[in-house]
């Protein structure tokens, strides 16, 4: 996660000079102090916002009688994600599209690497990892970055459908984990229809698009 902030940073700071008159293109503002305090409570007040919710939401869980694993990967990982949503949608409304895309992928590298590393260190014999983790919900994280490739790559834009896509499968998979944790035998032709139907739809479409967006000849 060094490593990463470093080459970030370096790599940053010389698009900057290479650019033909950088100060232009940052808008007049108000002094540093007022800027880094306004960042400072901004955070906070978000922190705490989201503390309430995941405090609030994991005790109502716990009633239902809901797995810790399950807690993790819905109520705290969105009520987490509620600041990083905040700012995304707030810099999009903006037109500051770079730090909404950002945000998002700068979140999951920070939580991967850092937050892991630090815990890691922390904890005195290292982080189990459920079997349930394993079997599911890892190779779910991974599908869904592979997704993203060409995603990215298709006109260098993320249509809305694409983001409606998006939606509807974190919906199919919160789904999936509610059905598991009430042990519904559904949640098997869930995973069915999502492996034989929606997956390859996804993958054709996708594989569409990518056509269309092809470098071709002379472009």
């Amino acid at each position: 996660m060094i490593s990463y902030t470093v080459w970030t940073v370096l790599r940053s700071r010389r698009e900057l000079r290479e650019q033909a008159d950088p100060v232009a293109s940052v808008p007049p503002s108000t002094s540093r102090a007022r800027q880094f305090s306004e960042i400072l409570g901004g955070l906070v007040l978000l922190g705490f916002g989201s503390k309430l919710l995941v405090d609030g939401a994991v005790t109502i869980a716990r009633v239902l009688g809901v797995s810790d694993l399950v807690i993790g990967l819905t109520i705290i990982a969105v009520g987490t994600s509620l600041p990083e949503l905040a700012t995304s949608v707030l810099a999009s409304l903006r037109g500051q599209r770079d730090i909404a895309v950002g945000n998002v992928v700068g979140s999951n590298i920070f939580n991967i690497l850092a937050v892991l590393g630090l815990t890691t260190l922390v904890a005195p014999s290292g982080l189990p990892v459920p079997l349930a983790a394993l079997t599911f919900d890892l190779p779910v994280m991974l599908a869904v970055a592979v997704v993203c490739l060409p995603i990215f790559m298709a006109g260098h834009r993320i249509a809305r459908w694409e983001g409606l896509m998006f939606l509807g499968y974190y919906g199919v998979y919160v789904l999936f984990l509610v059905l598991a944790a009430v042990d519904y035998d559904g949640r098997m032709l869930l995973a069915q229809a999502v492996l034989w139907f929606a997956l390859p739809l996804t993958v054709l479409t996708l594989a569409i698009s990518l056509w269309r967006y092809r470098p071709r000849a002379g472009h």
